[in-house]
């Protein structure tokens, strides 16, 4: 498992990482334009929460938070559809003072994210900004936070494969998941998330492969705790991130020596990150109490109906695939595609299953730490499908399921993907062909998506973006269309240049600088 010395990224490479990190940031925010303000899921509490804060109402126990009349009112006007008439959230506030009846579930979760919100909203003068405009605003800085998981991507792809190649692809195929731009771009709490799942497992990835100093330990439990002071799907990091500190250094350090680490490890995390669980705790006797309590209580299934295990994995299952990859909207009302879904998720199981945790037939062997990473997305799942079950026996409603819940495990997944597909070739001419697949279809998929988002929200679903769309657009989105139009051109050319040096890279004689391994 120990990699030895890493080679030093060309400056070549460098400057392709860079352009990958900048267009998948742009893609971020061509996403935070086109999505209508409100159809980002879960997108209106998460405004009122962050609006809450502002206005220092402070952090009530979860359930009792209601939304604003204020975001209602935002709402009611959104669907007016002429943004010339829309009112500044001073206006609001002053309009429609206090809170109504429906309930906010966002305290279930911890403040952090809405602190930091808060801090963007005082910081622009949120009161002078048109309620759009502050939204968008938000939505811009969590593109900001997301936009470096292309390079933690590459950083620990490169890490654990050693190839370049793998590695340059690696951001390339965050473009195959709309709904990780959808989620990335929106206003969420989601975003400091994924920035920080993809730290951690970009700094599992180096200790697994052999990066043991104390210094990148300690670094692993401090993002660790930031973590889990954000949101409880990320508390299944910390097994994660003990299960490498117990792995790592197998056969140079001593059991003894891995185990001090560990508790190490842990007590970095515990100390730094285990306030607001403790005060659950102790408050309400709950890790975390559920904020859907007053929404959906307890119910007996009707006379002559019983739980169904296949009721429930269906749905389960079919929830999962369609909003892991491509379901945006605020009730999830437009989607890629179930058969798409089905089988970008049968596909990439499959691969990763069979091909991901081989011994390689050359380099250094990375069964361990592939076996490692597989424990982050394994007990999100897991998790999740027991807590749902839970809800399902007590409400009988099969709620819960999201494919997004798994985004704190993201890279770990790209990792083991990328271990997976290099291996299915066995000629230089059969590996240079899937790279270039995947360099093409990855973008595809996800431009595929965007367009079925414009196509619904702007276009009355029906087929391309028509002038009558880009009309709609004018009257309501937040930005002159022509700036989302520059923005696709940037993006466009980007990807195509990408796509292009990967495809050049795998010609015989050609360049090949990205990629000189022979387990590619």
């Amino acid at each position: 498992m120990q990699h030895g010395p890493h080679p030093v990224v060309s400056r070549r490479e460098g400057w392709w990482i860079a352009v990958l990190t900048a267009v998948f940031g742009l893609w971020l925010v061509l996403w935070a334009l086109v999505v209508p303000a409100f159809q980002a899921p879960d997108e209106p509490a998460h405004f009122d929460a962050a609006v809450h804060v502002a206005t220092g109402s402070g952090w009530p126990a979860p359930g009792t938070l209601h939304v604003s009349n204020a975001v209602l009112a935002a709402q009611q006007e959104q669907a007016s559809g002429d943004a010339s008439t829309w009112s500044t959230m001073s206006e609001l506030l002053a309009a429609h003072p206090g809170d109504s009846a429906t309930v906010n579930q966002m305290t279930q979760h911890p403040p952090t994210a809405y602190a930091v919100d808060a801090l963007v909203l005082r910081a622009l003068h949120y009161g002078s900004l048109r309620w759009d405009h502050a939204l968008v605003a938000l939505r811009l800085v969590d593109a900001l936070l997301v936009t470096p998981l292309a390079l933690l991507a590459w950083a620990a792809v490169r890490r654990v494969t050693r190839s370049p190649r793998s590695a340059l692809l690696a951001p390339i195929a965050l473009f195959a998941t709309p709904q990780l731009a959808s989620i990335g771009a929106s206003v969420t709490n989601d975003a400091p998330v994924l920035l920080l799942g993809g730290t951690v497992v970009w700094l599992a990835a180096r200790i697994l492969t052999g990066d043991l100093r104390t210094r990148t330990l300690l670094a692993l439990g401090v993002v660790t705790a930031a973590l889990v002071w954000t949101k409880g799907t990320g508390l299944p990091a910390v097994p994660f991130t003990a299960v490498v500190a117990l792995v790592a250094g197998a056969g140079v350090l001593s059991v003894g020596r891995r185990v001090v680490r560990t508790v190490v490890l842990l007590g970095t995390t515990a100390v730094l990150g285990c306030w607001w669980w403790v005060h659950n705790l102790v408050t309400y006797h709950r890790l975390q109490p559920d904020g859907y309590a007053a929404i959906r209580p307890p119910a007996d299934f009707p006379p002559g109906e019983q739980p169904s295990a296949v009721h429930f994995a269906d749905v389960s299952w079919g929830t999962i695939a369609r909003t892991f990859w491509g379901s945006p909207g605020q009730r999830a009302q437009v989607s890629i595609g179930d058969l798409l879904t089905a089988v970008l998720t049968i596909v990439a199981i499959v691969v990763v299953l069979v091909w991901a945790f081989r011994r390689p037939r050359t380099g250094p062997d990375t069964r361990a730490a592939a076996w490692s990473l597989l424990v982050f997305p394994a007990l999100l799942l897991a998790l999740q499908t027991a807590s749902s079950a839970r809800a399902y026996l007590d409400t009988t409603q099969v709620a819960g399921t999201q494919g997004r819940y798994l985004f704190p495990a993201l890279l770990a997944l790209v990792v083991l993907s990328a271990l997976a597909w290099r291996r299915i070739p066995r000629t230089e001419r059969g590996r240079g062909a899937l790279a270039t697949g995947v360099a093409v279809i990855a973008p595809a998929i996800g431009i595929y998506g965007l367009a079925v988002v414009s196509a619904w929200f702007w276009n009355a679903a029906r087929g391309p973006l028509t002038s009558t769309g880009i009309a709609r657009y004018e009257a309501s989105g937040p930005v002159p269309f022509a700036l989302v139009a520059g923005v696709a051109v940037v993006v466009a050319v980007g990807l195509t240049l990408a796509v292009v040096q990967v495809a050049r890279d795998r010609l015989p004689g050609g360049t090949a600088h990205l990629d000189r391994s022979t387990d590619v």
